[in-house]
């Protein structure tokens, strides 16, 4: 699917096809937004050739699960951007490659899915923006995918309050479980950030001829989209560490728990194995034992066996052992 939104230089907006590109060129002030959705690579070729797109950039965006980046050539820049097609408060998301090619009068976007900053964009103000200059509908792109990765990531702060409570009221091994998965997509999700956040870095350090910095509305926008990849850095390591604190609480539950199970067990033993060593030597069958031929001598090993039991049970209790 091709989607083009063309403003022209009187300010007329125009939504369409690819048949909108021989009006952009024939007005040398009008800007224009080209977004491509599940086209095969070889028509997405030919456009962003037609375009003097840069051989290498167009083997970057056509390389699948490419790092994102940002790379400048002589007639444009090229952004890769990991996108979502869709995210939930389970950490629950589909990521999608989004490459952007973004010159001095036009913006080509590529992915292969549903992007759902592309579409709210095309729906709201995108020609607003592409008025101004297509760098703004980029940076626009990833501060409205950022906003998506947020407002999960702030349910999902719900979610694991909530965990944490029946972690403490009653842990098993189901919610370990849970906390685990969590854990492993926040790392992946961390991860993304980490890249967007180095993008961000490297327009707010280096000159794009694209992305000017000396705009003051253009370094705006930037710093607007680097401070939002920059609380989701924050937010992911935090949920992160929530996460391992709450494994290592439950390990520590467990093993306490242990500790005690295992401390009763051992008092018990130490009671029976006097009480087992002297009938162990009244059960052994010699001929000659003198106390078996005492009178009350059952009632006084039972009784000493009693003491010795009674005893101990105090002698635990008294240093707290149980």
């Amino acid at each position: 699917m091709i989607r083009t939104l063309l403003v022209t230089g009187d300010g007329k907006t125009h939504s369409g096809d690819a048949s909108l590109i021989e009006q952009w060129q024939q007005d040398p002030e009008s800007h224009i937004w080209i977004d491509l959705q599940g086209e095969t690579q070889e028509h997405e070729r030919e456009l962003l050739e037609y375009f003097d797109c840069h051989p290498m950039a167009i083997n970057d965006a056509h390389r699948e699960r490419h790092p994102p980046k940002i790379e400048e050539f002589e007639t444009h820049t090229l952004i890769i951007y990991r996108g979502i097609s869709a995210f939930d408060a389970e950490l629950n998301y589909e990521p999608q490659q989004v490459a952007m090619f973004l010159g001095t009068r036009y913006l080509i976007t590529l992915h292969p899915g549903m992007a759902m900053s592309i579409d709210r964009l095309f729906a709201g103000d995108g020609n607003t923006l592409l008025a101004k200059s297509p760098e703004f509908v980029a940076l626009k792109i990833m501060y409205t995918s950022a906003g998506f990765y947020q407002d999960s990531l702030l349910e999902f702060e719900n979610q694991l309050s909530d965990l944490e409570d029946e972690l403490q009221d009653a842990g098993t091994d189901a919610l370990m479980r849970r906390i685990i998965a969590y854990r492993s997509r926040l790392v992946k999700m961390r991860r993304i950030f980490n890249y967007h956040q180095g993008i961000t870095q490297e327009l707010i350090a280096y000159d794009y001829e694209h992305l000017p910095r000396e705009e003051a509305e253009t370094l705006h926008a930037i710093n607007d989209v680097h401070e939002r990849f920059e609380r989701l850095y924050s937010l992911t390591q935090m949920y992160y560490d929530i996460c391992g604190d709450l494994i290592d609480g439950y390990i520590s539950i467990s093993s306490h728990q242990l500790n005690i199970t295992m401390r009763v067990l051992t008092v018990i033993t130490a009671i029976f194995v006097p009480l087992t060593f002297i009938a162990g030597i009244y059960g052994m069958n010699f001929a000659y034992m003198p106390e078996l031929e005492m009178r009350y001598g059952y009632f006084m090993v039972m009784g000493i066996m009693l003491g010795i039991g009674v005893a101990l049970v105090w002698l635990f209790r008294r240093k707290g052992w149980f």
